[in-house]
């Protein structure tokens, strides 16, 4: 994320609830500031609340109370400037069946009182490899094709902010890389983006932040390399020499397991939480006269700290 974006926000959401008819509470409190030019990924299990989340955002779905600002700008009363600034593309695909690829794209940007610009217009298909269908019918494209031709609608009258939900649903492994590079390159010409995903390699890969959510309450907000930091465990995987039949009683205050047959020690340990621990597990190890064969690392996944997360929570 470029310095000067840091503590520019460009949208603000203030104590917003949203509450249906039935008593079902979607978004429970949700308090949250995007800065302009970053890449915000928001995730959370299936019925967390992320894509109402998004909908409030962008006008689609009333929230039952708050306030919420979009570049200054209160998403109720100020909706036409607000929807102008913003480019959603949903998680569900619904466009023109019958329409082509090239007239769906120059209606999207006409809706919003935008000039012509044919050339722009090029550019997205181009980059979202589309170019060469843009005289086709969207019912003659794949799955795949259709999701981007929906990030190209969304992009079609030049936001500053694009909302992604669930952008790499269906979407094969080649063509999701493709447009996380696409992603990359709008954030370097200043969008700020927005993204659900289920995909936590989306979201290790491409997000500034990361927010949790989780029945309707955001839980965790925070960069993403500070949240894997402090939250991230380290595994050491310590190859022994010779294999041991049980774990002496000396390393039993240690947080270790005995795996292939006695012959490896699995350690879990967080570093910021004590910095000596695996010096002290080795030493011991030494002191006892185990020898060690090798030993290797593994940090904790985004995955892996989401899912703790989730479950602490639970």
């Amino acid at each position: 994320m470029r310095l000067n974006h840091l503590m520019q926000s460009i949208i603000t959401i203030k104590n917003t609830n949203k509450v249906y008819s039935s008593g079902f509470r979607a978004l429970n409190n949700i308090n949250l500031t995007i800065n302009k030019g970053e890449i915000f990924a928001l995730l959370g299990p299936n019925g967390a609340g992320k894509t109402t989340l998004i909908g409030c955002i962008c006008g689609t779905i009333n929230a039952s109370s708050g306030t919420i600002t979009v570049k200054n700008n209160d998403n109720v009363r100020d909706y036409k400037k607000t929807r102008s600034i913003i480019g959603l593309v949903p998680q569900e695909i619904a466009t023109e069946a019958f329409e082509t690829v090239w007239a769906t794209v120059k209606f999207s940007r006409g809706l919003f009182g935008k000039k012509r610009n044919d050339a722009y217009l090029e550019e997205i298909l181009s980059q979202l490899s589309l170019w060469d269908k843009r005289h086709e019918q969207i019912r003659f494209l794949s799955g795949g094709m259709k999701r981007r031709l929906l990030i190209a609608k969304a992009l079609s009258h030049e936001p500053e902010i694009l909302f992604l939900d669930e952008p790499s649903a269906g979407v094969d492994v080649e063509l999701r890389q493709s447009m996380w590079q696409l992603i990359k390159n709008l954030q370097k010409n200043g969008t700020t983006i927005i993204l659900t995903t289920h995909y936590i390699e989306e979201a290790e890969m491409m997000a500034d932040r990361v927010g949790v959510i989780h029945a309707g309450e955001l839980i965790i907000v925070d960069e993403k390399k500070s949240l894997m930091n402090s939250l991230g465990k380290k595994t050491i995987l310590i190859d022994l020499t010779d294999s041991l039949s049980r774990l002496p009683e000396s390393l039993a205050s240690f947080s270790l397991q005995l795996e292939d047959n006695g012959s490896r020690l699995v350690y879990f340990y967080n570093t910021n939480k004590d910095k000596d621990a695996l010096k002290n597990l080795l030493n011991e190890v030494n002191r006892l006269g185990i020898n060690i064969q090798d030993v290797f690392t593994k940090e904790s996944t985004l995955e892996e700290i989401f899912v703790d997360i989730i479950k602490s929570k639970k």
